[in-house]
């Protein structure tokens, strides 16, 4: 076969391989839109304004304590407001983090920005200071990596 055969051969199962995918394509999108709404969403329930009209009544009906009194009476240790009651149950999470992964030494820097005239009308901005780290970004140390603090 010569060269322009085997390129005319290629084009033509090129165009096959095209409509071949643009009628699966076709056919898929007309199947999705085949279905009716009543098909897919069921039709008999109570309606959103019934569910919400319920959901009212059941609060004020049992007020704002009645998740509370749910859960004081499926639990073996009593909720309470304290957090004294909580002490060895939870963990702090802040406490953790800062331990286990530890900040690397990112320092505060102060410029001070001299008075100057700004803008294309000369706006006069008084001096100031402002404050920015060294580092685009907090980078944080892995377990163990930690810099010696004391060394």
């Amino acid at each position: 076969m010569t060269p322009s055969g085997e390129r005319s051969a290629m084009i033509t199962s090129r165009t096959r391989l095209k409509a071949i995918s643009a009628c699966l394509l076709t056919s898929f999108v007309m199947a999705g839109c085949a279905s009716t709404k009543e098909a897919v969403l069921p039709q008999d329930g109570p309606t959103m304004s019934e569910i919400y009209h319920e959901h009212q009544e059941r609060s004020r009906r049992g007020g704002s304590d009645g998740a509370r009194e749910a859960l004081a009476s499926d639990h073996p240790h009593p909720v309470s407001d304290g957090d004294r009651d909580l002490y060895g149950y939870t963990r702090d999470a802040a406490r953790e983090v800062d331990s286990i992964f530890q900040r690397l030494p990112n320092p505060t820097l102060v410029m001070y920005v001299y008075p100057h005239l700004a803008g294309r009308h000369a706006v006069p901005i008084p001096g100031y200071s402002t404050t920015f780290t060294m580092y685009e970004r907090t980078e944080f140390a892995l377990p163990g990596e930690a810099p010696c603090s004391g060394c």
